[in-house]
């Protein structure tokens, strides 16, 4: 005896599709190359947040590996960290992520790939406290501007001198003495986390 199939009613199957959707990670639609913004609770971020004037103290780009998102960022080593993990440890789980406004034009599979392989050039190296612009040691927004840069030629952000920054809060002083004592290097060129937030280049694609 053949049994009938049941069908779902066209309503029904519309209902479930929505839910699938509500159900789907906030950050599935990130894609390789976004850009996240948080503040984090490191030692650091106090000073970083009032020498720059930004809420955001850390970032690191958005990088996929088996299909699903991972921060590539600096912290106490350059390393790739799960999305969902990076971001809960950031102040109260806000983060930032922007997207290059051209990115459909720029973010060619080709260019993805430089992304990906520019980032072993820098996977496992160590933090840099001192903020120096070499590829030595470190720093999250030196990571990120400089994988854009040689990946494509894109420069998202201005370089900034030290000296540029508010040096007189408390805070930024006593963190600068701790790194520097007396020898703070003045005109070392430095790429801020919010120098690129700010970036007419970028536009935000999530927030929560």
């Amino acid at each position: 005896m053949n049994k009938k199939k049941t069908r779902l009613p066209a309503a029904a199957l519309l209902l479930s599709a929505l839910l699938c959707l509500a159900a789907a990670p906030a950050d599935a639609a990130l894609k390789d190359g976004d850009i996240v913004f948080h503040t984090s609770r490191s030692a650091q971020s106090l000073a970083v947040q009032r020498a720059t004037g930004s809420r955001y103290s850390h970032m690191g780009i958005v990088l996929l590996r088996g299909g699903k998102p991972y921060v590539f960022e600096a912290v106490s080593t350059v390393r790739y960290t799960p999305l969902a993990q990076r971001t809960a440890r950031g102040d109260g789980g806000h983060y930032v992520a922007k997207r290059l406004r051209n990115a459909d034009a720029l973010l060619t599979p080709a260019a993805v790939a430089r992304l990906h392989a520019g980032s072993a050039d820098y996977e496992g190296r160590p933090y840099d406290l001192t903020f120096e612009w070499s590829d030595q040691r470190i720093y999250c927004s030196e990571l990120v501007w400089k994988l854009y840069q040689r990946a494509l030629g894109v420069r998202i952000g201005e370089l900034q001198k030290i000296r540029s920054f508010n040096l007189g809060d408390p805070a930024v002083r006593a963190k600068m003495r701790e790194r520097y004592g007396d020898n703070v290097p003045m005109d070392e060129p430095v790429i801020s986390p919010v120098a690129m937030f700010e970036s007419p280049l970028l536009t935000t694609v999530e927030a929560r």
